[in-house]
């Protein structure tokens, strides 16, 4: 398979050559004219490894490694009507490499599960009234890879307040999917493990932010979700307690609906002109008795008008799904089973730094190109998983 990368960097002298031959307007005009408002080129490498694969049941190495690469473009433009729209396409490409995903055929040295390329493409419109204070916004995207197809669709409405310093927004969400039914080899019996299931997800969302004052604001947040549909993984193996070697495993089952209910509520305060304190908690819960708790915290300081470092953290504790057994631990008389330690009972944490490079000449010297970020990420779980991401974003404007 061939490997699938694109980099900001060689995008670079396309769109600069766009930015000399796009005239910039300093009035108040408001053009009927479709324009880039914003691009940006983000790519991505990420590496994880432990010690719980769900494919072999709960044992065996988790390693992963995945390069994400994302280009968004903005465009807006005024209708006759003096409504502002947006346009935003984005489209994504990952290519990932997986040990644990190889051990599907455990007699097989290597196999087409150990890598895989993600085509994720999206776009969205909105219209916003801008004397009114109201935004009404539709959205399409899909994703393929090799076992698995989803294709979405969104609508959303928001409203700002009097003074403009609220804004309540609804939306809703509905993804359609399609689920590769490729079983463990020793599964598979005469069928050779083909087929697709459907994974059918249903969103609603509401939001309501408040500037409390010029320091402080506040965002709450509630979704209402509900899954139905084939919600197991096909190659995710499970052993009971009285398995005799590798090949005797049985397939994850779990149950065919699935709602879920996470509330949250972010918050910003400004300490003066350099330093902003982010803050972020999330409550969830479902009824398959998983509960977890998501505290963040972030601090962008400006060191300088063009540079600034945003350190961060992340804190996550989860309780364990009731259909969640270790390897060998599942007994054979239930109905519904899985040693999948993404559904166990663990805790997180993951820290890490951004920067934030924004020169008054621009990046390389390139004046539409203002802004540079790069993240790093180190992610550690109590099931012994660690993860390592860095990131690098290069905005034009």
């Amino acid at each position: 398979m061939k490997r699938i990368f694109i980099t900001g960097l060689a995008l670079l002298g396309l769109f600069q050559a766009y930015s000399q031959t796009t005239p910039t307007d300093s009035t108040g005009y408001k053009s009927q004219k479709l324009k880039i408002d914003e691009i940006n080129l983000v790519s991505s490498y990420y590496k994880q490894d432990g010690a719980n694969s769900a494919v072999t049941g709960g044992v065996g190495t988790e390693e992963l490694t995945d390069i994400a690469n994302t280009i968004d473009v903005k465009l807006i433009r005024y209708n006759k009507a003096g409504k502002k729209q947006t346009f935003d396409v984005e489209v994504g490409v990952d290519r990932y490499t997986s040990a644990s995903s190889d051990r599907i055929d455990l007699k097989a040295n290597s196999s087409a599960s150990s890598e895989d390329v993600r085509f994720y493409p999206s776009l969205s419109y909105m219209v916003e009234n801008e004397e009114k204070g109201t935004t009404l916004g539709v959205g399409v995207s899909s994703s393929t890879e090799y076992d698995y197809q989803s294709f979405g669709g969104n609508v959303s409405y928001s409203k700002k307040t009097k003074d403009r310093s609220g804004e309540f927004t609804a939306k809703f969400q509905a993804f359609l999917d399609q689920v590769k039914m490729i079983k463990p080899v020793e599964l598979r019996g005469g069928s050779g493990g083909s087929g697709t299931e459907a994974r059918n997800t249903f969103a609603a969302s509401l939001s309501y932010s408040q500037i409390i004052n010029q320091n402080f604001q506040i965002m709450f947040l509630a979704d209402v979700i509900t899954q139905q549909g084939y919600l197991s993984l096909p190659f995710h193996r499970v052993y009971f307690n009285d398995s005799t070697g590798p090949l005797d495993s049985n397939q994850e089952s779990l149950p065919d609906t699935r709602l879920k209910i996470p509330l949250a509520i972010r918050a910003s305060y400004f300490l003066g002109d350099n330093v902003i304190i982010r803050a972020y908690y999330r409550y969830y819960t479902d009824d398959w008795k998983l509960t977890s708790h998501t505290a963040n915290i972030e601090i962008p300081v400006k060191l300088s008008p063009f540079f600034s470092l945003s350190p961060f953290y992340r804190y996550y504790t989860q309780s364990a799904i009731k259909y969640f057994k270790g390897y060998k631990e599942h007994d054979g008389t239930e109905e519904f089973y899985t040693s999948n330690y993404d559904v166990s009972q663990f805790n997180s944490n993951f820290l890490g730094m951004g920067l934030k490079f924004s020169p008054l000449k621009g990046v390389l010297g390139m004046k539409h190109f203002h802004t540079l970020e790069m993240r790093y990420g180190h992610y550690t779980r109590s099931t012994n998983m660690v993860s390592n991401i860095v990131s690098i974003n290069i905005k034009y404007k």
